[in-house]
């Protein structure tokens, strides 16, 4: 281990056992990155988002925390997913003399890209809670501080939102830092949770890995297919060139829109006698046994792969798989050896790893832009969950043409089976209120087009509210005013996952 250690640092490791190789990964990729070994020097944003969800939940929770603590030489900070500091308490104004030295304050970027190897940088990156010793930093200027820090996400949509991060003087104990850390974070997503507005919370990752044995186990597929719009259909055909050119395909959307299935039917047609393997991610702490799982088929004739939610892996895992598949003969933007689909959320949260592999980029539409596959949909998965057909009333059809499906097909496909259990004819008496109450008042063309266009701005990356209302000419009270009236939630609330 220290063979490999000697090329990364100029200087000498303080004795304490072998380098984690989580560090040691982070290590070459702050060299890769160019980060001074010497002194960090990292980006200043300026203003920081102080209206999401996640802030107003954190701040709390860690100014509970401080009162604690106030005594204690230990800054308590907040950050968002790609480490920007958002917020900072500490009692001790010699600890918080030497972070503003280091810059370690609200505004700056602490990503290992800016900063190099530090707890909260490769908390985030791995997704897994991290302990960083003194010496364990990249840069000498920060190895006199010991960090703790959790990633926290949002119970609902699964969306990696920021960190808590707790750090110290690298002489204090820090036995219990993680810990307090672990806590932070947990009852910053509780509170997350408890304030929005009764949505269930998101299941845990399982990492399953299946075969999708059959075009009429794909949803959407077969018979089903002609009765989609262009909007479904038009992404399938352009992933299916995409692969059949030799590309890895990308397929974008929000979760719960079908980015897997649109995948596999692209596969399908691509290669209809071709078994395909479909892997989700697990919890970060299980992504080595999930690799090992599927892994080994990579290359394997006759075998296609969709990889979903890749802006979920931990960058380790991404490298690794990266370096699998250039083995398999996937680089350079074309798979000459498998036929892959990979999916994630944006573009932007794409691993830089995997980025480079990449050839074609499909989206995929919600499901609130494709009103006329609702029932079609509906009916299919109604069938799926009860061997037989379900049928739906006018009246019913309406309401679920009419709703916003937040959590696309997955939330349809919860409506569906939970009516599905009371009747062989679903009316609106057997649908949630929720979807009763949004359609009540449907949209003029107008109002539809003016809804899009604050969905749009309120989606772009890092938008807030007061930024969206002065892109569209609005006063931030009217901007309010208009999401209660169409139904949409600010940046960090339920539009995130909108």
């Amino acid at each position: 281990m220290d063979d490999e250690v000697a090329p990364l640092r100029a200087r000498q490791v303080a004795p304490g056992g072998p380098v984690p190789e989580r560090v040691l990964a982070s290590w070459q990729r702050s060299e890769d990155y160019g980060v001074p070994l010497d002194e960090v020097d990292p980006a200043f944003a300026g203003a920081v988002d102080t209206e999401s969800l996640f802030f107003e939940c954190g701040r709390e929770v860690l100014g509970g925390l401080h009162a604690t603590l106030a005594s204690e030489p230990v800054s308590l900070m907040l950050t968002d997913h790609e480490g920007l500091v958002l917020d900072r308490l500490c009692g001790d104004s010699t600890l918080l003399r030497a972070l503003d030295r280091v810059h370690l304050a609200p505004g700056f970027a602490f990503s290992e890209r800016d900063a190099g190897t530090n707890g909260l940088a490769l908390a985030l990156a791995d997704r897994v809670p991290t302990l960083v010793h003194a010496e364990q930093h990249y840069s000498a200027s920060l190895c006199g501080y010991t960090c703790a820090a959790v990633p926290v996400h949002d119970p609902v949509t699964g969306r990696l939102e920021g960190s808590v991060n707790l750090t110290t003087w690298s002489r204090s104990s820090s036995d219990l830092l993680l810990a307090l850390a672990q806590s932070a974070a947990g009852t910053t997503a509780a509170l997350m949770l408890a304030r929005s507005q009764g949505r269930s919370p998101r299941p845990q990752p399982r990492g399953q890995v299946y075969r999708v044995e059959s075009a009429r186990a794909v949803s959407g597929s077969s018979t089903l297919a002609a009765a989609l719009s262009a909007a479904w259909n038009a992404p399938v055909a352009e992933a299916a060139a995409g692969l059949a050119a030799g590309h890895v395909v990308l397929v974008l959307g929000e979760p719960g829109s079908g980015r897997a299935t649109l995948g596999a039917q692209a596969l399908r047609q691509v290669s209809p006698r071709d078994r395909i393997l479909s892997a989700t991610p697990p919890d970060p702490r299980d992504v080595d046994a999930w690799l090992d799982l599927w892994t080994p088929e990579l290359g394997k004739a006759g075998t296609g792969f969709v990889v979903a939610d890749v802006d979920t892996l931990p960058l380790w895992a991404a490298e690794r798989l990266r370096d699998l598949l250039a083995a398999t003969g996937t680089r350079g933007g074309a798979a000459t050896a498998t036929r892959l689909v990979l999916t994630a959320q944006d573009l932007h949260d794409v691993p830089a790893s995997l980025a480079p592999l990449v050839g074609a980029v499909v989206g995929v539409p919600p499901l609130r832009e494709r009103p006329d596959d609702v029932v079609p949909l509906a009916a299919h998965l109604g069938r799926r969950h009860r061997g037989r057909d379900l049928g739906f009333t006018p009246a019913a059809e309406r309401v679920l043409r009419d709703a916003s499906w937040p959590d696309n097909v997955d939330q349809l496909a919860r409506v569906v089976r939970d009516a599905g259990r009371l009747t062989d004819v679903v009316d609106v008496r057997h649908l949630p209120a929720d979807l009763r109450r949004a359609s009540a008042h449907r949209l003029t063309r107008l109002e539809s087009v003016e809804r899009d266009e604050i969905a749009r701005a309120l989606a772009r990356p890092g938008a807030t509210v007061t930024a969206a209302a002065r892109e569209l000419g609005l006063s931030r009270a009217t901007m309010y005013r208009k999401l209660a009236h169409y139904d949409l939630s600010a940046p960090g609330r339920q539009a995130r996952e909108r």
